[in-house]
């Protein structure tokens, strides 16, 4: 079976998102394939794709193996595709959505969804995404930190400041919602960053479970390779536009989206930016599709009075055709 998805001829008021690493869990989406003939062979696809059992380790695990980065990227793009062709089992027809966006790597997911990208080499492009940050965290191990209560101006300040001192790297990597940031670099700076923050009135500074310093220039050894990877990909223009993770506005060309992934391992996630472009839009509803609820919760801070709405399992399609269908 070839992935595809089928949209209504006209738009509506609806932003799909995409979730990305951190929001798998193991049973995500077995579900759907156990009820969706459809999700199910997009696991099968992935599976021949890939040359590995990924649908086992979404539905069965074990955790450790799930959370590799370099299985992570291509279960939760398997698991959101399968979401999304349950929807469509269940409507016939989806809503076509006025944007789509992912977060960092439910990008490709956001990208495959609207048609830019084949299924097939989504799969590609995360497994190997995924390979090459893996490398190039064990190459140049570096931290990434959760830090709340503080504003992008004066994160972005401190982490400058931090770098300049320790002749290193700390940037901001996720703009996530008002007080919400997500920081990364090498440890010597990222550490001097945390006592600055603490210091400036931050109410948490949480380090995360990572050895990889995601969205900073120490992914420029993968980036620099997944780039050659990113030009042999065949581009189409999106059915409908998607918002880039680092400029925060839609991507209007191949080349433009070719650009944004080049960019994206190296650059920050402006997600604050890219959910207040969609909602001064039009955007009335945000869907997310696939394990999680992390984007939708993240509307809620940017957008308070949104509408939000989760699909992840058969109570959720269901739900979700019921008011769209």
């Amino acid at each position: 079976m070839t992935f595809t998805v089928s949209y209504s001829d006209n738009a509506h008021p609806l932003l799909f998102l995409f979730p990305g690493q951190g929001s798998q869990y193991v049973g995500m989406t077995k579900e759907l394939a156990d009820a969706y003939p459809a999700a199910r062979a997009i696991f099968s696809q992935a599976d021949d794709m890939l040359g590995a059992a990924i649908s086992k380790l979404c539905f069965e695990g074990p955790e450790d193996r799930l959370t590799d980065t370099i299985n992570a990227q291509p279960a939760l793009l398997a698991s959101s595709m399968a979401a999304l062709c349950a929807m469509q089992a269940e409507i016939g027809i989806l809503p076509r959505p006025s944007f789509f966006a992912g977060h960092s790597m439910g990008e490709y997911s956001a990208l495959v969804a609207a048609g830019c990208i084949d299924f097939t080499d989504g799969l590609r492009l995360v497994r190997e995404r995924g390979r090459l940050m893996k490398e190039a965290g064990e190459e140049r191990p570096g931290r990434m930190v959760a830090v709340l209560g503080l504003s992008q101006d004066v994160v972005a300040r401190i982490c400058a400041e931090s770098a300049a001192d320790c002749d290193g790297v700390a940037q901001i990597a996720n703009d996530n919602c008002p007080g919400q940031i997500v920081i990364s670099g090498d440890s010597r700076s990222i550490a001097a960053a945390m006592a600055a923050l603490e210091g400036a009135g931050a109410r948490k500074v949480v380090p995360l479970a990572v050895s990889i310093a995601a969205h900073s220039p120490l992914m420029r050894p993968a980036a620099a390779e997944l780039k050659a990877t990113i030009e042999d990909t065949a581009v189409r223009q999106p059915i409908a536009p998607v918002i880039g993770n680092t400029s925060g506005r839609p991507l209007d060309s191949a080349e433009a989206i070719r650009q944004e992934l080049n960019t994206q391992l190296t650059g920050s996630v402006c997600w604050t930016d890219s959910m207040r472009f969609a909602v001064s839009a039009g955007v009335e509803i945000a869907v997310e599709i696939g394990p999680g609820s992390v984007l939708t919760g993240l509307m809620r801070r940017i957008q308070r009075g949104s509408k939000r709405v989760n699909v992840a399992n058969g109570a959720d399609v269901r739900a979700f055709a019921a008011q769209f269908g």
